[in-house]
């Protein structure tokens, strides 16, 4: 009678180990998918970033730092980036074409400019959506994360080396309005 007890307990063990080692792939995988969402957008940017610093250049050709400053960012190769360089890059890139947005209201030509209007239609859509992909990023991390920190799937998670992952943050530079200085 013992022996079928203590085997009952054994399975039952393992079939809980099973389900949480089931549930961190499962969740380790929408963190994935949800990165790859995000990223499509965050390309999306990269790539319209460079048509609007052109168009931005003729305009206001005594910017060239804040201009400069976006190019070299932009200069660096994505696809060989990881995901936290991806992720940091662009919070910075963030910040530099909140200013580049910001010179047109310095501007009147280039605001009127049709391609800029065009350019800058896009990269708001485009931000929108970013902000819709981080959103769901975030949504699943937190449960990722809240899996790998809560018991009893922590010990699971240190078992096979689940660690939490950071969330797509606003940086401090980002919550602050743009001052702009002609």
């Amino acid at each position: 009678m013992w022996l079928y007890i203590m085997i009952a307990i054994v399975v039952i063990i393992l079939i809980a180990l099973f389900v949480m080692y089931n549930s961190f792939v499962q969740l380790n995988n929408r963190v994935k998918e949800a990165f790859a969402t995000m990223d499509v957008y965050l390309k999306k940017r990269w790539d319209l970033i460079p048509n609007i610093v052109e168009t931005v250049k003729g305009y206001a050709k005594h910017e060239k730092e804040t201009l400069n400053e976006v190019v070299t960012l932009r200069n660096t190769t994505y696809e060989k980036m990881s995901n936290d360089e991806k992720i940091r890059t662009n919070e910075q890139l963030s910040k530099g074409i909140h200013r580049i947005m910001a010179l047109a209201e310095a501007y009147p030509d280039l605001k009127a400019n049709e391609n800029f209007k065009d350019l800058s239609n896009q990269l708001i859509k485009v931000e929108d959506e970013i902000a819709n992909a981080r959103k769901y990023y975030n949504g699943t991390i937190r449960l990722y994360n809240n899996k790998v920190q809560m018991f009893p799937s922590n010990i699971i998670a240190k078992l096979f080396g689940y660690k939490p992952k950071n969330m797509f943050e606003a940086s401090e530079t980002e919550r602050k309005n743009i001052k702009v200085e002609l």
